[in-house]
């Protein structure tokens, strides 16, 4: 028997969606959910008529979530942040495999395994990834593009946007090469693709456009 307030798993993953693409700024269209989710335009389609129907989003002007459908998708969202932060910290999985597992985590956690982790964890307000965690006393602070940088500056990682979680080898590549929220670097170099070259950690890492336009830092 369903527990009341809860929605199939499939509901939650589109809430889900919807709520970090706005989350990101990106274009929020049919095509980025099918290219997110990994499924057809046609399914797509049909599932944001189901949406609509249950009363989770609306399609007047566009796609967007109702007050029932954006409580969902926070619901959602703060408890795959909140798993992957006790899987990283507390079980010291990788950040791919914690993203992985926190995936099906965030459709069966229930409101007192949420609130026990939570209060291990010391209440956190972002993910390993530096993503608010929604209901936290999270407070946004001033960050610009990595791509923004001018050659010589120095930066500090703040966030690693949802959208890069979903491209495959990136969070690998980001962990491995220490582009993590904390940490601090110096551009060395712009190639004439848009490549950077960031010293972090000792290291000198090329961090290609499509990641430096997204990764957030601050300066």
């Amino acid at each position: 028997m369903p527990i009341p307030g809860e929605h199939h798993p499939a509901f939650e993953e589109y809430c889900e969606c919807i709520f970090e693409l706005v989350e990101d700024d990106v274009e929020l269209i049919q095509a980025r959910i099918a290219d997110r989710l990994n499924v057809s335009r046609p399914a797509v389609s049909e599932m944001i008529r189901r949406l609509q129907t249950e009363g989770l989003v609306t399609t007047d002007g566009g796609i967007a979530l109702t007050p029932a459908g954006a409580e969902l998708a926070e619901r959602v969202v703060r408890r795959h942040r909140l798993a992957e932060r006790f899987l990283t910290d507390v079980l010291d999985l990788s950040w791919a495999e914690a993203h992985h597992e926190a995936g099906r985590w965030e459709h069966v956690m229930s409101e007192s395994v949420e609130s026990a982790m939570n209060r291990l964890l010391g209440n956190p307000t972002t993910c390993p990834h530096g993503n608010p965690i929604p209901g936290s006393a999270y407070t946004a602070t001033d960050a610009t593009p990595l791509s923004g940088c001018e050659i010589g500056s120095t930066f500090t990682v703040s966030r690693i946007p949802e959208e890069l979680e979903f491209t495959p080898g990136l969070l690998e590549f980001l962990e491995e090469s220490s582009i993590q929220p904390g940490h601090v670097g110096t551009i060395t170099a712009v190639s004439p693709d848009g490549t950077l070259t960031v010293e972090i950690d000792g290291n000198h890492v090329g961090v290609g456009s499509f990641a430096s336009d997204r990764i957030l830092v601050s300066v």
